[in-house]
């Protein structure tokens, strides 16, 4: 029998999950990431040490939710834009139109994350990147957190 040390993570089949009810459902599934050194996202849209993105199927390309990286292209004011986020650092997967979802822990342990003196521009922008995201519902707390 596997210990619960050796199971992989069920944070990225919940991601999945949560992303096909929110496609299947007519909403726009956003995610919320926690930066450091190992997100890969446009540094100019982080807002404190954070960025959500827009990550329907309208404003990305080549996405992939893996079980160890979510990895897509995007335009950001109008510039394509490579994006790949650990799955560990995705702090939550919601609805944009009404903020169902679920949040999940992330540790900031081992990563440097990005000080507001590293962020040029303090804006959280739709991944589309022609305008700035509206205020999104906020994110409703987890039942369950989740390692």
């Amino acid at each position: 029998m596997i210990s619960d040390t050796e199971l992989p993570s069920t944070r990225p089949y919940l991601i999945r999950a949560l992303y096909e009810w929110c496609s299947e459902n007519g909403f726009t599934p956003y995610v919320a990431v926690k930066v450091d050194n190992s997100v890969q996202v446009p540094r100019e849209y982080v807002q404190g040490g954070e960025i959500v993105l827009n990550v329907s199927m309208d404003a990305t390309s080549s996405l992939k939710l893996g079980n160890d990286f979510i990895e897509f292209k995007a335009r950001f004011g109008g510039k394509p834009r490579d994006i790949m986020v650990p799955i560990e650092r995705v702090m939550a997967i919601y609805a944009r139109e009404n903020g169902q979802g679920m949040a999940f822990p992330v540790s900031d342990e081992s990563k440097h994350v990005l000080s507001l003196s590293e962020v040029k521009t303090p804006s959280s922008v739709d991944s589309d990147g022609d305008h700035p995201n509206p205020p999104a519902a906020p994110v409703r707390p987890a039942l369950k957190r989740i390692k």
